[in-house]
């Protein structure tokens, strides 16, 4: 990722903006679906788990924070700004959580068990904790304040 690019949008968008994070979501191979995704306004929220925040001793996000989304090829393509954080046990998340975090068109069942592996496979390779449902999910809602012209748009 070359840094001097990311700070070079930032600085041709929005100069005012001082701290800000740069990341993709998800795989880098479905990175630029997601950051269409965000583009478009489709998605609207991310989940982490507050316990791996406290592993990290990084700080929660807060509204107001700043992001870059990076395509695959770690290029900047938008940024968003944290509107709203809110705090979930994961076993109380709702249809409308699931729904927010793009994968509506599952049940809430199939939701649940596709992130209780991901989260359970993640939190043991990285952490090595176990995941449980009275785990907290961190969801982020977002909006893209300014955005990039993509290579691909005609």
């Amino acid at each position: 990722m070359d840094q001097n690019s990311i700070a070079d949008f930032v600085k041709g968008f929005c100069p005012e903006i001082k701290k800000y994070e740069a990341y993709y979501y998800g795989y880098p191979e479905i990175a630029d679906e997601l950051c269409e995704l965000v583009l478009t306004g489709e998605k609207r929220a991310t989940t982490s788990l507050l316990k791996l925040y406290e592993l990290e001793q990084e700080p929660l996000p807060c509204a107001g924070d700043y992001s870059v989304i990076l395509d695959s090829a770690q290029r900047p393509r938008c940024i968003t700004r944290i509107t709203k954080v809110t705090q979930v046990r994961f076993c109380d998340i709702s249809e409308e959580y699931a729904r927010r975090e793009g994968e509506g068109d599952k049940s809430l069942a199939y939701w649940k068990k596709a992130h209780r592996e991901a989260f359970s496979r993640e939190c043991r390779e990285e952490c090595g904790i176990e995941f449980t449902e009275d785990m907290i999910c961190v969801c982020e809602e977002f909006e893209v304040v300014y955005r990039g012209e993509s290579e691909n748009k005609q």
